[in-house]
């Protein structure tokens, strides 16, 4: 059967029309230049989105679905904040850059906590200073009568 003869909105001429919705992300995204990582963060991250809400057409759902899978994310599958957002960045790729559809505000999303980090420099408070490198003798102080001990340049361990 040729092209010709297929009624027109046939699934073989919709597929040699357009590229599929996934080969459209991996497009765009070369056509910026963003890295190979980025294409396969977003495209595995628009899969999850798509397979999270049974096969249906992202062009179909909005904020209220997105919405949804982010929540999703930080509850059921407990993942990092970090990751939640690459989530939704590669979520809000698809819709702004590949479907030209906005995105307004995401409301009610649970969102997941950060880790609380260790600060890297301590302060003197935190951290009583001539025992980071401590000489060997003590000495005692002749105004306060205290016995202390020096600390030590890095230098010479």
């Amino acid at each position: 059967m040729s092209s010709e003869s297929l009624p027109i909105g046939h699934p073989i001429l919709q597929s040699l029309a357009a590229p599929r919705l996934l080969d459209r992300v991996r497009q765009a995204i070369r056509t910026r230049h963003l890295s190979r990582n980025t294409e396969q963060a977003y495209i595995s991250w628009n899969k999850r989105f798509i397979f999270f809400h049974n096969k249906r057409h992202p062009q179909e759902m909005g904020e209220q679905e997105i919405g949804q899978f982010l929540s999703s994310l930080a509850c059921d599958s407990h993942l990092s904040a970090s990751t939640q957002n690459q989530g939704l960045n590669g979520i809000l790729f698809l819709y702004r850059e590949v479907l030209e559809k906005k995105i307004g505000l995401i409301h009610g999303v649970v969102r997941a906590k950060r880790q609380r980090r260790l600060p890297v420099v301590l302060t003197k408070e935190e951290v009583k200073w001539e025992w980071v490198f401590p000489a060997t003798s003590h000495y005692t102080d002749t105004v306060t009568g205290e016995k202390r001990r020096h600390h030590l340049h890095e230098s010479v361990l």
